[in-house]
């Protein structure tokens, strides 16, 4: 009979497991091996066993986690990725005197946010293998569509076409297009990963060079 005094107390305020914290701390692990696996050989050219000794587990730990390379890489995608489209909705939804932000400023803040957060960092490396590989893997190129690329258009797109509506813009091109806000990011990173050595590119100074081409065709006089 189990009574009260032998009875295994539970973690006080619901805190997780040592057991829990180890499996988070491997997940995490084999996430940044797979990081490093991706970005130095590619999709089609990674296995799991050279994750795993990355990661300094067992190539079987992999599969207590992910149920292949595929899913391995749709995490990744998700970890790394989502929360820079989060952030993107964050600005695009933001307001000033109740009003929307005008899109000119908040374009530019989607230009410092995509460097800062995406150019600047191991993200880059993600995206130009989906530049890069998608085609062979359309299965990914799909994920990173719909995870991804589908929220951040829907969300400026949005954005475009009230500026159009109430008249802050001339034309409704940008919620036509929403992929010009991106395109010289884009160029930046694929530039960054051949030609930079050559001659270095301020992927900032682009992105905004560009938006002040757009804004000054869209903009009511």
């Amino acid at each position: 009979m189990t009574t009260a005094a032998n009875k295994k107390p539970k973690p006080a305020g619901g805190k997780p497991s040592r057991r829990h914290e180890q499996g988070s701390g491997k997940r995490e692990l084999i996430l940044a091996a797979a990081l490093d696996e991706f970005s130095q050989n590619g999709f089609a050219a990674a296995r799991l066993d050279d994750v795993a000794k990355r990661a300094n587990v067992a190539k079987g730990t992999i599969y207590l986690y992910f149920k292949d390379k595929e899913s391995l890489f749709q995490e990744l995608l998700r970890v790394q990725i989502s929360p820079v489209v989060g952030m993107l909705e964050a600005v695009l939804a933001a307001s000033k005197d109740a009003r929307p932000v005008p899109l000119r400023e908040t374009a530019n803040r989607i230009a410092d946010l995509f460097v800062d957060q995406v150019i600047s960092t191991r993200r880059k490396d993600i995206v130009r293998l989906i530049l890069t590989e998608g085609p062979r893997f359309p299965k990914l190129a799909e994920f990173y569509y719909r995870e991804i690329i589908s929220r951040a258009i829907s969300a400026f797109r949005t954005r475009a076409a009230r500026a159009a509506k109430e008249g802050e813009l001339r034309s409704d091109t940008l919620a036509r297009f929403p992929q010009l806000i991106v395109a010289p990011a884009l160029t930046a990173i694929m530039w960054k990963s051949m030609f930079d050595k050559f001659e270095p590119l301020d992927a900032k100074a682009l992105m905004k060079a560009h938006i002040e081409i757009l804004f000054d065709k869209e903009e009511r006089s």
